[in-house]
């Protein structure tokens, strides 16, 4: 082999990047490292033709009304230019506005202490009294128990809105107040529950002893009184009494 071949030969060497320069093979290796095949660029075809480039996504759906439904409201893929119906516009001018009536008496005014007034001031809601004893509630009627307790939900329904409202507006002032008022209206809810678990309680033992007593009917109706007074022995000692206050003139 001739000084100028083997010279070609490590040139060819040094120009692969993939072969280190610490591991050179032997000398009589090098006409067969002449063969290596060089790295290719990748090239692409060129084509003005738009029908390779639809028919490279074969999964196309063809369907224009695919994804369309009634049920979960998708409405249509394309919006579309026209309309049946006119879509309203929003008036930005307050002053045309036109004004909306609000029945003063409404349910949804429970919710405030007053109307057009958001928040009560802590001093209104520390100005509060004692809650109800059990003693208190045990004279009181089914329809007194019944208006108090309507009136304990809805206090606490103001209450709610307002510690609501407290927390949009990052209002820490008359948090406090508002709690101690709704701790109170809770123990009167208690206490009321103590009442009429003792009035159920009188109840079933009433039923008891009504169903030995045979003047009690428990399956009367509307038509038959519930309660038959027997009259038969009572009668005969009322007409023994003026016998013997006669016999005695």
């Amino acid at each position: 082999m001739s000084p100028h071949s083997l010279t070609s030969q490590l040139l060819v060497l040094q120009r692969i990047p993939s072969v280190s320069f610490e591991l050179h093979p032997p000398l009589f290796l090098a006409p067969s490292l002449a063969s290596i095949p060089q790295p290719s660029h990748q090239r692409s075809s060129f084509s003005t033709t738009a029908a390779l480039s639809v028919r490279a996504n074969k999964k196309r759906d063809g369907n224009p009304h695919r994804g369309e439904s009634a049920l979960r409201r998708t409405g249509l893929r394309y919006p579309n230019g026209m309309s049946k119906q006119p879509l309203p516009q929003p008036v930005l001018d307050p002053k045309k506005r036109s004004k909306i009536e609000v029945d003063p008496n409404h349910g949804l005014w429970g919710f405030f202490s007053e109307k057009g007034k958001a928040l009560s001031t802590p001093a209104e809601n520390a100005a509060k009294g004692r809650s109800w004893t059990v003693e208190e509630l045990r004279h009181k009627s089914w329809e007194d128990i019944h208006s108090l307790w309507y009136k304990c939900c809805k206090e606490r329904n103001r209450l709610a809105t307002e510690s609501k409202e407290r927390k949009r507006m990052q209002l820490v002032i008359g948090g406090s107040e508002a709690r101690r008022r709704d701790l109170t209206i809770r123990q009167t809810q208690a206490k009321i529950k103590h009442a009429l678990t003792e009035r159920w309680y009188a109840w079933e033992e009433a039923w008891k002893v009504a169903e030995n007593d045979p003047e009690i009917n428990l399956n009367a109706d509307l038509d038959t009184p519930a309660y038959q007074r027997r009259f038969v022995e009572d009668e005969e000692e009322v007409d023994e009494q003026p016998r013997a206050a006669a016999g005695a003139a």
